[in-house]
């Protein structure tokens, strides 16, 4: 994606490939937090990146941070604009669903900031509680460290650093499914969704159970959540039983840092669900279809 100008890059050029291909890592995930894009992601690691190569090395004292910070005011103010842009989007949004290593949910705290869920729930945020809220709760960084970033004092960044936390708290409820539980969940949901089951699948949820699936106008999904035990089971089931659909196949994989579902047509990413559990019954669904938000699935 990042490419010098020139064929044969000078000693600082090379130098300064290192920093951002060492960071690379840390700038996109503070990126796709604070987007929820992963197209957008990468457009502004390839703007930092220009930036980062037209900046004179010596006057850099800590890379890392000239690079974080060039990242978080570049996706500030994409976010800005973004923001409008989705008051007209066709359908619920979601954000772009990005496979993860399975490992990653070894790093519980990691992968509760890159949920799906959590995502949805930052997209409430305004675009600076957004930015306090992922550099002080997904990566560590101090009130005084985030104030240099952002340019703001230290007591306002503790005070928007209070209310983000507290926006988050009130509406991310906790879901607490272990590993071993959330696999026996998704492999019952692969095989009712294999045998078109209804009465497995209606077990699987919960009660109060709400789907929201992303097709932004590009392909059928429906346009507004869908709520209740019967009306997502069946709607789930007659989806997969389209017969445009036939072919398509599903599995488990781990996406945003949690066990879902990956759908593919002839080996091509289509879809992909993520969703909640409570008391061993999924609470939300979220299906990710839109062909332009699947670039994270590859």
């Amino acid at each position: 994606m990042i490419n010098s100008s020139a064929a044969h890059p000078s000693a600082d050029e090379a130098a300064g490939l290192d920093d951002f291909t060492e960071h690379r890592r840390l700038l996109f995930g503070t990126a796709y937090r604070l987007l929820g894009s992963v197209a957008d992601a990468e457009d502004v690691l390839q703007d930092a990146w220009i930036k980062w190569a037209q900046t004179e090395r010596g006057v850099v004292a800590n890379p890392r941070a000239y690079l974080v910070r060039t990242v978080t005011n570049l996706s500030l103010n994409r976010l800005t604009s973004a923001r409008a842009t989705r008051e007209s989007y066709v359908g619920p949004w979601l954000p772009e669903p990005l496979l993860t290593a399975p490992d990653i949910a070894e790093e519980a705290e990691l992968a509760d900031t890159v949920s799906t869920a959590m995502l949805v729930v930052l997209e409430s945020l305004t675009p600076v509680e957004r930015a306090v809220f992922v550099l002080r709760e997904a990566f560590g960084y101090s009130h005084v460290e985030i104030a240099e970033i952002l340019g703001r004092s230290e007591a306002t960044v503790r005070q928007t650093a209070h209310r983000a936390r507290g926006h988050v708290q009130a509406r991310r409820p906790r879901f607490d499914a272990d590993p071993a539980q959330r696999r026996d969940v998704t492999d019952r949901f692969l095989a009712a969704c294999t045998g078109g089951d209804l009465n497995a699948m209606m077990e699987l949820l919960a009660p109060d159970v709400t789907a929201w699936s992303d097709g932004g106008g590009k392909v059928t999904a429906a346009r507004r959540p869908l709520h209740g035990t019967d009306p997502v089971a069946r709607w789930m089931l007659g989806v997969l039983a389209k017969p445009e659909l036939r072919g398509m196949a599903w599995q488990a994989a781990s996406i945003n840092g949690e066990q879902g579902v990956l759908f593919t047509m002839g080996g091509h990413p289509v879809g992909a669900l993520s969703y909640d559990i409570a008391e061993g019954l999924i609470r939300n669904l979220r299906f990710q279809v839109n062909p332009d938000k699947l670039r994270g699935l590859n």
